[in-house]
């Protein structure tokens, strides 16, 4: 017996030894002695940093808009926007794993200059009807319910026309982008003329300020004396789809079933393929009738979700989360999630984000659900 004791004894003193070597040398154990937390390596290998669900309020964060406008000029910096952090990320700007949204507030005409970068990204209007996009030689002005894209390596510019505030949120794939060691930015705008590489503050305009519905604005028709490869093909070519489009849609299609997992969804997409926006991330609208709840539902892909229009309460992992207008909802990959209407007499229109097309793209999407009785299906 003493000689057993012996053994062991000396079998954990040389694990430690073992262990605390691995550790100073930046290694990591991938086995497991016990079921004790400490060397539970499949526990411990898991543990990593997670995002959680989370709703932002627009009614704390409007405020914190104005404060911001107020106090930094765009004499002080080009940038003015609130990133939503999640709290089980923080200090990693990130609302999920492999997106972020920010808000953002611009005084009367005020015009950034051009810059891109590597991080896809969305602009989606919320107030105003000036708010300003110029992308690759197309100048967008959108209001609310507009979505404008700023493509991976596009050259674009931020701000307002028409004498009055306007806030947009925006969406991009930077933490996935960074993940990946592939972030890169680029403020050095210049254009050629007369055989010279001039550096401007301003784009110039190269297209129609109304050339993405005029080329792209009819389903099922698309012109061939275009080139449809423009900002380098690495996105939709529709650079800005418009809230009227989007709503007649939802309208044709209010009294229709649905999904009982999600209601009426509206996928934006690229009307070159028919496939999503962007090669990482995809957007979409949400409607939920009035009074209507949608059936529990769980899938691998990670979504932001800002009520336009409604306000209601998700139950996500059991515990309920309520939003109103222009807030942001959270719902990291995994989650079990249902969606409820609030009101009686008025729909909720959702603008939601999903990281899916990376997910699909690697073959690792899932997605499952629960009917009225409870049992799980297999949705995708």
């Amino acid at each position: 017996m003493t000689t057993a004791h012996a053994r062991n004894d000396n079998k954990q003193e040389a694990l430690k030894g073992l262990y605390d070597e691995l550790y100073a040398k930046n290694m990591f154990p991938f086995w497991a002695t016990s079921e004790s937390v400490e060397h539970d390596e499949i526990k411990q290998l898991m543990a990593t940093s997670r995002a959680i669900p989370f709703v932002w309020s627009y009614k704390d964060i409007e405020p914190l808009l104005q404060r911001a406008a107020q106090l930094v000029t765009m004499d002080d910096s080009e940038r003015r926007s609130l990133i939503l952090v999640n709290p089980g990320l923080a200090p990693k700007r990130a609302s999920v794993s492999t997106m972020y949204t920010a808000y953002r507030l611009n005084d009367p005409d005020e015009i950034m200059p051009p810059h891109k970068h590597s991080p896809s990204a969305i602009r989606f209007g919320l107030t105003g009807m000036g708010n300003f996009t110029g992308v690759e030689g197309e100048d967008v002005v959108f209001g609310p319910g507009d979505m404008v894209l700023t493509p991976n390596d596009a050259w674009h510019n931020h701000g307002t026309v028409g004498g009055e505030q306007a806030v947009n949120l925006s969406v991009l794939d930077l933490p996935l982008v960074e993940t990946l060691h592939a972030v890169h930015f680029d403020h050095r705008y210049t254009e050629m003329e007369n055989g010279k590489e001039v550096e401007k503050k301003v784009q110039t305009a190269r297209y129609p300020s109304d050339y993405s519905q005029r080329i792209y604005g009819e389903g099922g028709l698309m012109p061939r004396f275009v080139d449809h490869k423009r900002g380098g093909g690495l996105s939709s070519p529709m650079y800005v789809y418009r809230w009227e489009k989007m709503e007649a849609v939802l309208d044709a299609h209010k009294d229709w079933d649905g999904d009982p997992h999600e209601g009426i969804v509206v996928d934006y997409v690229d009307p070159s393929t028919g496939g999503p926006v962007f090669k990482t991330i995809n957007f979409y609208v949400q409607m939920l009738r009035p009074g209507e709840k949608t059936l529990p539902q769980r899938e691998t892909a990670s979504l932001l979700l800002a009520p336009f229009r409604g306000s209601g309460h998700s139950i996500i992992d059991g515990k309920r989360y309520d939003w109103n207008q222009f807030d942001t909802l959270a719902v990291p990959g995994g989650c079990w999630v249902e969606h409820v209407n609030g009101s009686s007499t008025e729909p909720v229109i959702f603008f939601g984000a999903t990281d899916a097309p990376t997910q699909k793209a690697l073959l690792l999407y899932k997605r499952w659900g629960r009917n009225q009785a409870g049992d799980l299906l297999r949705l995708a």
